[in-house]
């Protein structure tokens, strides 16, 4: 029992090295500090990766990082799945760990032929990056949310675009903004076709790949321009925490009351939760209370996340 623990936790060690090394680009002088080992060992561990094949065009996830915050969020929130990657050594933007193993994950449980609801964000941007490569069979990609009348670096389009293109798959748009400039006229945008017949693909998905957009001043929802300052502290004002989807819920789950939540061009929460499978893919603590939103909503069967918000979500 011993044997195999320790073979466990050397196969860990071996996987946060790798992430940190190759999907983070840290220097082993960094790894080793940060570690608390010898410089030499980690070369040495690198080294040995590329030769046994531990270390190919992915990292694989069969070997779990911290497989004991994986089990003990399973338990405690009755998840199907969750997968925790480190927490980046520098820096808060975890974007790219998350996001690489949402792709992956993504990539090896749709269906062929599947049908793959996307949110938006830097996280969705980042796993379109890290799909493995699927043969040409039917596959379709569904964005559930509007544009942005203003490109920004992060653009909903081009999300859906560059996840179809790697999925070789058929794209499906909501030829609509991501906010409508009245309750009047969302409600007339949602009833009019194309927007309708799209928005109704999201009961029949087999996947959703869904980023938490949170409400702090970290939040890219502002350095983006989807919503400015005065939005963001009223819509805190009037509880909520972030959105999921463009519904914005308050800690507890619930949906939050406020005139932006009554423009969003979305799908309902109802219809989301047709979907087979929630994969929830979000990191940085700044995004911590959201995530928690996003659980107790049923809208999470699979949870992807980092380090740091995993053990924020056990101690709550």
């Amino acid at each position: 029992m011993e044997e195999s623990k320790s073979a466990q936790d050397e196969n860990a060690l071996i996987a946060r090295i790798c992430w940190h090394y190759f999907k983070e680009g840290q220097t082993q002088d960094v790894i080793a500090r940060h570690l608390n080992i010898t410089r030499k060992k980690v070369n040495r561990i690198l080294g040995e990766a590329r030769t046994s094949g531990f270390v190919q065009i992915i990292l694989p996830q069969a070997v779990a990082v911290r497989i004991d915050l994986e089990n003990a969020l399973t338990a405690k929130f009755g998840l199907g799945r969750v997968i925790v990657v480190p927490t980046p050594i520098e820096g808060d933007d975890v974007r790219a760990m998350v996001g690489s193993a949402a792709g992956q994950y993504i990539s090896e449980n749709l269906p062929p032929s599947g049908t793959l609801g996307i949110s938006w964000g830097g996280t969705i941007h980042t796993a379109a990056q890290n799909f493995l490569p699927r043969p040409e069979g039917g596959d379709r990609v569904v964005l559930l949310c509007g544009g942005l009348a203003e490109s920004t670096r992060i653009n909903p389009y081009d999300n859906a675009a560059s996840v179809a293109r790697a999925l070789n798959a058929k794209c499906f748009y909501v030829t609509a903004p991501m906010f409508a400039s009245s309750e009047t006229l969302r409600d007339a945008l949602v009833a009019s076709e194309p927007v309708r017949s799209v928005l109704s693909m999201a009961g029949q998905l087999d996947m959703a790949l869904l980023s938490a957009i949170d409400l702090s001043e970290q939040s890219k929802a502002l350095e983006y321009g989807v919503i400015d300052e005065p939005s963001r502290l009223s819509l805190i004002e009037a509880g909520a925490v972030g959105d999921i989807c463009g519904h914005y819920l308050d800690v507890q789950g619930k949906k939050v009351k406020h005139p932006l939540a009554q423009k969003v061009i979305n799908p309902s929460i109802e219809d989301l939760k047709k979907t087979g499978q929630l994969v929830l893919a979000a990191g940085g603590t700044h995004k911590y209370a959201i995530i928690l939103a996003a659980i107790r909503a049923g809208l999470c069967h699979v949870l992807i996340c980092d380090e740091n918000v995993a053990k924020a979500l056990l101690a709550a």
